[in-house]
């Protein structure tokens, strides 16, 4: 299963970032193989829609899974549409992320998070 990790920096041994539609970076991480590759998120700096155009992205880079601090409306909608899984943490790496992935130790969501922010 590919999943994404929102990112401040893209490596697997720093915070993630508990922003979805503006984080820096996304970490996607092969759940089985551990393969790992680090993408700028292309919607970080848009000035509206950041959320649908994320998942536009990671669909496109075939992701089952994502996890973060908070999903938008728009986001998820995006996300439910797309259907890729939506998982929220509060805290960690996206190396200790994906061992509570696996583990089942991640909450996974079926409905926003929190507010529209623009």
């Amino acid at each position: 299963m590919k999943v994404a990790i929102s990112s401040y920096d893209g490596k697997t041994d720093s915070r993630f970032s508990p922003r979805f539609g503006r984080c820096d970076y996304f970490v996607f991480i092969d759940s089985e193989s551990r393969d790992w590759e680090a993408k700028r998120n292309p919607a970080a700096d848009v000035r509206g829609g950041a959320g649908p155009r994320v998942v536009q992205f990671l669909s496109e880079h075939g992701v089952d899974a994502t996890i973060t601090g908070r999903y938008g409306p728009n986001a998820f909608t995006a996300l439910e549409a797309a259907g890729i899984q939506a998982f929220e943490a509060g805290d960690g790496t996206p190396e200790q992320l994906i061992e509570k992935f696996q583990a089942g130790e991640l909450t996974q969501v079926h409905a926003a998070t929190g507010p529209e922010r623009h």
